[in-house]
């Protein structure tokens, strides 16, 4: 985020509404117009309280606002961020890079392929890498679907079932993104750029219908995918699958804050449990 706070714009002496009234308004504009988008991480409050010549506690009933308002979240020891309703996944990059900013940094994932967050966790692990973030430890989990069983989806588009070479051809891709998600962050344990870098991944024979993103304990991507039919290349042939697809897929975000009865906190949690009871019943490990 850019440090030049202008487009915030200054507090009205003649306004009869109170000064965090005023605020809350000028960063529900700049919200709502995009100069600060979603995923973005708010001016701290002392550099808001500067910026606007209040003090704290006006800025955080101005920011009270916006949360009441579900427009923004709040993250404890990190600030305060532009809420992200409905990402896509390009959008988690920034959120994921936030992630990265703690000191203990845990992913969990529930999907086809991972191979959305095997491209958004290769950034902020360049930058760990370059030295610009200093996690102490990662812990990255990975639920996927094991394409070496039958499954309903993806699908043969002919008859509608099950097709070993189908199944085949999808468990190289998700093997592609498993394996490099696992290279990518346990090279910084073997480099010793963290304490503690370690992937855990496990197979479970449910066809996969949604995916799941779990950052931190705190923050919940949930998303379904489309099954469409179109054209793949098996073996050398042309073949019509029904596939579930994810690159484009709209994710829901969900955060949990100081209310353990809001909606994000429940959504959260609930995931949490769901993520923990497959991992522990029917998930089985996972062989790179």
């Amino acid at each position: 985020m850019t440090s030049n706070l202008d487009f915030l714009g200054e507090l009205d002496p003649d306004d009869p509404r109170q000064a965090s009234q005023q605020i809350a308004n000028m960063l529900r504009a700049a919200i709502l117009t995009r100069k600060l988008a979603p995923g973005d991480k708010l001016p701290s409050q002392p550099d808001l309280a500067n910026r606007y010549g209040v003090a704290r506690e006006t800025i955080r009933r101005a920011l009270e606002i916006l949360r009441s308002e579900r427009l923004i979240v709040t993250r404890q020891g990190s600030g305060a961020f532009v809420r992200a309703q409905t990402q896509r996944p390009v959008e988690l990059r920034p959120l994921i890079e936030a992630a990265f900013e703690q000191p203990h940094v845990t992913i969990d994932f529930a999907g086809f392929a991972g191979e959305t967050l095997r491209d958004a966790i290769a950034e902020a692990l360049d930058l760990v890498r370059a030295g610009r973030m200093a996690p102490e430890t990662i812990a990255v989990r990975l639920l996927i679907s094991d394409m070496s069983v039958p499954m309903a989806l993806p699908a043969l588009a002919a008859t509608g079932g099950d097709d070993a070479a189908v199944r085949k051809r999808q468990e190289r891709i998700t093997r592609r993104s498993t394996d490099g998600i696992i290279d990518q962050v346990e090279e910084l344990g073997d480099l010793g750029l963290v304490k503690s870098a370690t992937v855990e991944a496990r197979m479970h024979s449910i066809a996969p219908t949604f995916k799941l993103y779990l950052l931190n304990g705190r923050e919940a991507f949930f998303g379904y995918y489309s099954v469409v039919k179109r054209e793949v290349t098996i073996g050398g042939n042309p073949v019509e699958i029904f596939d579930p697809m994810g690159k484009d897929v709209t994710l829901f975000h969900y955060a949990a804050d100081d209310d353990e009865g809001s909606h994000g906190t429940q959504f959260v949690e609930s995931s949490k449990v769901w993520f923990d009871a497959v991992w522990n019943s029917v998930a089985r490990e996972y062989r790179p």
